[in-house]
């Protein structure tokens, strides 16, 4: 598992903290009032079929999840209306930032965005600065026993997968949008496999390298963007690698 996939895995396993206090819950319910705009029906939409899974492996109630979808689908008219906004950055060392957020104010958003740059040595970029250099795809890493690796490997090639990342028992998967849920229902079915993560993510093509302390300055950004309430995700291109990761926790 490469470290911007081990980085993203630990933060997903701390969302289990951030439950206790409601804020993972409240971002997974966003995600599936949003989505479910697009269709109540999450056989017919895979974006709500994706919110869903994602909350559900959260541990998120199913009442929860019930209630959020009558909330999108306009079955239950209460709560507020959110828009989707997407910020692009520089973090410290020229680092590119692009964030997903779903707000139901947006100079509000926006003002704690640009307050978060600017106290952790980045800055807010135009619309298109940073974007070209992104492309997005499903990710998922599973960790599978060594001696079947390779073997595994090559069959999530044969499923769909575009590219494979292994780092000793962990393998990290790389799908185009369309074959995502494919490759994932092969990982799926496999006993030997188990998924510790899969998302649609806006991957870089090209990675920054910086020196340590820039980087570790740009992990701090990173990590109090994904704080902010209105953020639901965080993209970069710095090269996080696991060595940088020890050192940051």
């Amino acid at each position: 598992m490469s470290g911007h996939s081990k980085w993203s895995t630990i933060k997903h396993k701390k969302g289990a903290l951030d439950a206790k206090r409601g804020k993972l819950f409240t971002k997974l319910s966003k995600e599936i009032i949003v989505a479910a705009r697009e269709g109540s029906d999450p056989e017919m939409n895979f974006r709500l079929r994706l919110a869903i899974q994602n909350a559900k492996d959260s541990n998120m109630p199913s009442d929860n999840i019930e209630r959020s979808i009558k909330k999108g689908s306009g079955e239950d008219t209460s709560g507020a209306i959110y828009e989707e906004i997407t910020y692009e950055g520089y973090g410290p060392g020229g680092t590119a930032f692009i964030l997903q957020a779903l707000t139901d104010n947006k100079n509000r958003t926006a003002a704690e965005v640009r307050s978060c740059f600017s106290k952790n040595g980045g800055n807010l970029a135009e619309s298109g600065a940073v974007s070209w250099n992104f492309e997005t795809k499903g990710v998922i890493d599973v960790n599978a026993d060594k001696d079947i690796v390779e073997d595994i490997s090559m069959e999530g090639i044969d499923a769909g997968a575009i590219d494979v990342d292994v780092d000793e028992s962990n393998i990290t998967f790389y799908t185009t949008y369309q074959n995502f849920e494919n490759v994932k229902k092969f990982l799926e079915s496999n006993d030997s496999v188990n998924i510790d993560r899969s998302e649609i993510e806006l991957v870089p093509n090209t990675f920054a390298e910086v020196d340590k302390s820039l980087a570790l300055k740009t992990m701090k950004l990173l990590e109090k963007l994904e704080d902010l309430d209105d953020v639901q995700k965080v993209f970069s291109n710095l090269n996080i690698t696991n060595e940088l990761i020890d050192d940051f926790e």
